[in-house]
């Protein structure tokens, strides 16, 4: 008996005292009707100016968290603060189980999660899957060097051609460094016309953003790079922030905090598009680590931001990762419905066999489309035009490609934008869990864009619905030669909310009884799906 509670003793004190990793949920917010009256005290005119465009509404969530909350925590027996959340209204600290748990005897602490699973003793209420491999008028011509064939794959040299080079957006890498980044010969043209806007690494908590690695600095190439003759990356005339939300030191879920920490950043900075050649599902703790039942694009911290950004209105893309012959499937944020996953194929367009692969466990496709990540050229840090493996470059390759996109028609809602670039890609009609729907073509996606900027021809050619913003009722026009569609609308979370059969002559859908929200629409007959975002007042 003394040896079985001596046993008991020794296992109770290593939870106690072991070190552990959690969110911390909060009540509330202070000053938040305030805030919502005067949005320029915490968000930049160019994030307010975004959200106006797209009728992205500013709510809660932009509100800053309370810091005296953070603070207490911080100054609480054992607790270290590594990040935190406004749209979560969370932070992510580190301590022992026991000082963790404690931490419910603060009054404003609503809910303690767990990054160890098995520790949760009950569901978190409200939760919803080796990443380092390897103006001007004239018409635009590039000689793109060694970033050729990556480029020509999606068509991008059309937009270049037609003077749609990303030039007024702007996009942000997340990433684990970008050491000589101010030097580099690569980004002279981007430096000079003040387009870096700025850098921050979560890590340090500091503006160097030289980091841990240069991995940043090789997937930064594939969009922003210029070197004539030489390269030229997919979004060269965009605008940037540079972000280090990876550790080197270390794999653990307080960089998924930290990224989504940098995800708020970005959002209050206006940007448009976010590069993440990251992911996340197993890490030095293994009791940390994702399952795949995990990776249904509502469960990790991860996930959860990524809805909460392209909620707000941003368009995120990131790579699918490199485990396509170890744990196989995509990680997590790529398993969001709101994020735009990429896959890798080689230079033919053939899949990449590292590039990891779909369905989502709740049966979704991913990767969403497919770039060039075998053989990728990039520009390394010293300025030099080298080749990489992963789907580290697949992705800014794809990002690059959607701000220059996203230029054609900036007030374009971010879903219907990466709908565009889905429905583009080579196996649309017929996905798989390797190419997900393929590759995109950049001029099929412009065109279909064009006519959907032109209000006849979206009336004629394509579903509409009205009104939107909606109180009781939406409206669905039918385009000709249609007569019957499946209505289908999703929460931010990607659940199903709603599914009604319509008809050209039964149109209406009844929304009175939801929830006020952003939600996400689709109507579907045969090969046609069209998508929106729907707002409930």
């Amino acid at each position: 008996m003394k040896k079985i509670l001596l046993l008991l003793t020794l296992f109770v004190s290593q939870i106690s005292f072991a070190q552990e990793e959690a969110l911390v949920f909060f009540a509330d917010k202070e000053n938040v009707a305030d805030a919502l009256a005067n949005p320029l005290t915490i968000l930049t005119q160019e994030a307010i100016d975004r959200k106006q465009m797209h009728g992205t509404p500013i709510d809660e969530r932009d509100v800053p968290l309370n810091e005296n909350y953070k603070s207490q925590i911080n100054n609480s027996t054992g607790i270290t603060v590594l990040a935190k959340s406004k749209w979560m209204n969370a932070v992510y600290v580190r301590g022992s189980f026991s000082n963790i748990n404690n931490l419910l005897n603060l009054e404003f602490v609503t809910e303690v999660e767990f990054a160890d699973k098995d520790l949760n003793f009950t569901k978190p209420a409200g939760r919803i899957s080796d990443k380092f491999e390897m103006e001007t008028q004239s018409r635009v011509e590039y000689n793109y060097g060694d970033a050729a064939n990556q480029t020509e794959m999606l068509a991008v040299d059309f937009l270049h051609e037609n003077d749609f080079t990303g030039e007024g957006m702007v996009v942000a890498f997340m990433d684990n460094g970008y050491p000589n980044v101010m030097t580099n010969p690569a980004y002279a043209t981007l430096r000079n016309e003040g387009r870096l806007l700025g850098t921050y690494d979560f890590v340090f908590r500091e503006e160097n953003a030289d980091g841990t690695g240069s991995h940043g600095s090789s997937t930064f190439s594939d969009a922003a790079a210029f070197l004539d003759g030489q390269f030229v990356g997919t979004a060269p005339d965009a605008s940037y922030y540079l972000f280090v939300t990876e550790d080197g030191t270390q794999e653990s879920p307080v960089e998924e905090a930290l990224w989504v920490e940098a995800l708020e950043r970005a959002d209050s900075l206006g940007v448009d598009v976010v590069n993440t050649s990251l992911g996340y599902q197993d890490f030095d703790d293994p009791d940390y680590d994702h399952s795949y039942d995990d990776l249904d694009g509502q469960t990790t911290i991860g996930a959860r931001g990524a809805n909460h950004a392209f909620d707000k209105g941003m368009i995120l893309v990131t790579s699918a990762g490199n485990d396509g012959g170890g744990f196989t499937y995509v990680g997590t944020p790529g398993d969001s419905p709101g994020m735009l996953t990429i896959g890798a194929v080689d230079s033919n367009g053939n899949y990449a066999g590292f590039s990891s692969i779909g369905p989502t466990v709740d049966g979704r496709v991913k990767p969403d489309v497919m770039a060039q990540g075998e053989f990728a050229a990039i520009v390394n840090q010293f300025g030099s035009v080298s080749f990489s493996n992963g789907t580290s470059f697949s992705s800014p390759i794809m990002a690059g490609s959607i701000a220059s996109f996203w230029q054609v028609r900036p007030q374009t809602p971010n879903s219907q934008v990466m709908q565009l670039v889905r429905e583009s890609a080579s196996m649309y009609n017929n996905p798989s869990a390797q190419m997900g729907y393929g590759i995109p073509n950049f001029e099929d996606a412009y065109n279909m864009l064009i006519e959907l900027s032109i209000e006849d021809e979206m009336l004629e050619n394509n579903f509409a619905i009205y009104p939107n913003p909606v109180t009781t009722q939406v409206n669905i026009s039918f385009p000709k030669g249609y007569s019957e569609a499946t209505f289908t609308i999703y929460n931010v979370l990607g659940e199903q909310v709603k599914q009604s059969r319509i008809s050209s002559q039964n149109n209406q859908v009844d929304v009175s009884y939801m929830s006020a929200g952003v939600y996400i629409a689709t109507i579907e007959t045969g090969n046609k799906k069209t998508s929106f975002k729907l707002i409930k007042k």
